[in-house]
C-alpha cells in the first residue's frame, strides 16, 4: 500500500468507521478497489499521481461505471488530501455514511456494536476473575 492508503486504512480498520467493516484491496468482479464496505456497497478509491494520466483516467471511469452498474457506490480521494488532511477525509466518509443511514436505516449489527461502545459496562463478562494465592477474587491485584 502507498503511504496515503496506509494512513486511510488506519482510520477504517477494526470498525473504526462508525462500526462498519472495510476490506482493503478488495476484488469485485474483474476489478480491485482500494477499500470496500460490503454492508454499504461503498468503494473508497485513493487517487495518486498514477491516476493523473489520461489513459488511467479513462480506465478508472470505465471501471467505476461498470461497478456502479452493479450497485457499488464510490468515494474518491486525492492521495495528497489524505496525507495532509486525513481528518477531513474521515469526516466526508462519516457524512456519507450518516446520509446513507438516514435514507436506508442503520443495520441491526451496527446498532448493537454502537450500543456496546456507548455502554461498555453492559458487556457480559464470560470469565470471572480467578482468586489469587492467599486471597479471594475480591483481593486487590498487584
Amino acid at each position: 500500500m502507498t503511504f496515503s492508503e496506509v494512513k486511510l486504512w488506519n482510520e477504517l480498520k477494526n470498525g473504526k468507521m462508525l462500526e462498519y467493516d472495510f476490506d482493503r484491496q478488495r476484488p469485485i468482479g474483474d476489478y480491485v478497489v482500494d477499500f470496500y464496505c460490503k454492508d454499504l456497497m461503498l468503494a473508497l478509491e485513493v487517487d495518486g499521481v498514477t491516476h493523473l494520466h489520461e489513459s488511467a483516467i479513462l480506465k478508472d471511469k470505465e471501471r467505476q461505471e461498470q461497478l456502479e452498474a452493479c450497485g457499488v457506490r464510490f468515494l474518491r480521494f486525492d492521495a495528497l488530501l489524505i496525507v495532509n488532511k486525513v481528518d477531513s477525509v474521515v469526516k466526508e466518509i462519516e457524512n456519507w455514511i450518516i446520509e446513507y443511514e438516514r435514507k436506508n436505516g442503520v443495520p441491526e449489527f451496527v446498532k448493537s456494536r454502537r450500543e456496546q461502545m456507548m455502554n461498555p459496562r453492559s458487556r457480559k463478562r464470560n470469565n470471572p476473575p480467578l482468586p489469587l494465592p492467599g486471597g479471594d477474587a475480591n483481593s486487590p491485584r498487584f
